[in-house]
């Protein structure tokens, strides 16, 4: 397993690495600066040497060799092919100027001119050694020079590190905390900035997404709950009717009125059955399934299926030629259906006007008047409750239409609600929405 460390080390690491790399190069760069300047300060010894040399060569030969030590510097004097004088390591004719030349196995660095007065040629020389001695020198100065650079450094990244990972430390404590706190504006660093930013999005994803779970979960079992108390009773009417047709002594007449009552309690549980499962399915609808749809061609699909399955009804509908809205396709027409549906066969309608219209925000309205018995005012908002029935409503009824109806204005941004009808009976309004409005245009 890779070993990690901390961010603290690695800043630390980093700012020594990068002196170190910028160290060498100054280094490279000064040794061969000072190599060359040990060079010319010898070239320069030997030119100052060289003056006083040439004025009589002779004579100053005879000095140097009083006072210059052996293997230090070296003079060789010579007229024409003649060695006159010498003082040292004899050297050889050379040409002149200034060049380093390997003399009896060592290099030594050589000047040459001539007299003026007599045109003897002069050659003074000084050991190599001693120029790469002071490179030597100075080289284990830059060394130790940049040594204690990086090391400074990487000491003081390791205390800077310190204060710039503070606020990602901070970060991590918070997020470590149980439950997870909310991360403060952090100021001066910019990665922390964006990292707290980025931290407080995902918490609040997550706290969005627990919250979505738990309203599922809660949702789920009050629906199961639900669902159970409404499923007992018809269930339970089935279990005895059942256990009368095994048990008693019927004729005829009387056991057709206990089949005629089964099928019709049997009726009432698939009807539950099934808008319990559209109710279901409209919950579990995703966003990527919207569409955009064209609520005036559901409005006449609808319609024409209302008047088929209902014959004694008749639907008008009024839209324009295409209100199209990005929506549930499904979910929709289920709750216009339902909309028809209630109006018939709870209200007692026989005509129907359906009209969709458009807004001048991008809501859609759709609108069910009916001119059936209509809704009291104190039970338009509880009729839109699960398993809940309006006190006019026909018998055998799930309670769940409306129910539809709501979850599906809901699901779309929008509501349902009752409202007194324009010819007498109800007008039940549904809201839509492609994005969902202010509040204060919702309420």
């Amino acid at each position: 397993m890779k070993r990690a460390f901390s961010l603290r080390v690695r800043v630390a690491a980093a700012t020594a690495l990068a002196t170190a790399i910028i160290v060498v190069a100054l280094g490279i760069t000064a040794v061969q600066g000072l190599k060359t300047y040990n060079i010319r300060q010898v070239d320069q010894r030997l030119e100052t040497t060289s003056r006083l040399v040439l004025p009589n060569p002779k004579i100053a030969a005879w000095v140097i060799a009083l006072r210059a030590p052996v293997n230090d510097l070296s003079v060789t004097i010579r007229e024409g092919d003649e060695i006159i004088a010498s003082v040292g390591v004899p050297l050889p004719e050379l040409p002149n100027g200034t060049s380093t030349v390997e003399v009896s196995g060592a290099p030594w660095r050589v000047y040459t001119a001539t007299a003026p007065r007599n045109g003897e040629k002069v050659t003074i020389a000084l050991p190599a050694a001693e120029a790469d001695s002071m490179n030597a020198d100075q080289r284990r100065k830059v060394a130790l020079a940049g040594l204690v650079a990086i090391a400074a450094a990487g000491g003081l990244g390791w205390l800077l590190g310190g204060r710039a990972v503070r606020p990602i430390l901070q970060l991590t404590e918070r997020v470590n905390a149980r439950p997870p706190q909310p991360i403060p504006p952090v100021s001066g660093v910019r990665e922390a900035e964006e990292l707290a930013a980025a931290v407080n999005d995902m918490l609040q994803r997550v706290t969005d997404a627990q919250a979505r779970t738990e309203g599922a979960l809660e949702t789920a079992r009050d629906f199961a709950a639900a669902s159970a108390h409404e499923l007992r009773t018809p269930l339970t009417a089935m279990r005895t009717d059942i256990e009368v047709l095994r048990t008693l002594d019927m004729d005829d007449r009387q056991r057709a009125e206990i089949l005629d009552d089964l099928q019709r309690t049997e009726g009432r549980v698939e009807a539950t059955l099934t808008a319990l499962e559209k109710l279901a399915s409209g919950e579990l609808s995703r966003e990527a399934e919207r569409t955009p749809t064209d609520i005036a061609e559901l409005c006449d699909l609808a319609a024409h299926d209302a008047m088929r399955h209902y014959p004694q009804l008749k639907v008008t509908v009024e839209a324009e030629p295409s209100v199209i809205t990005p929506g549930l396709p499904a979910g929709l027409r289920l709750a216009i259906d339902n909309a028809l549906s209630n109006a018939v066969r709870h209200g007692g309608a026989e005509h129907v006007v359906l009209s969709a219209s458009r807004h001048a925000d991008g809501g859609v309205t759709v609108a069910v008047d009916d001119d059936g018995r209509g809704i009291p005012q104190a039970e338009r908002e509880a009729v839109f409750e699960r398993f809940k029935r309006g006190t006019d409503a026909a018998q055998g009824g799930s309670g769940l239409g409306l129910a539809l109806v709501a979850q599906q204005a809901e699901l779309h941004g929008g509501k349902a609600y009752f409202e007194d009808g324009r010819f007498g009976g109800a007008r039940l309004v549904i809201e839509l929405w492609s994005v969902r409005p202010p509040l204060q245009q919702r309420s």
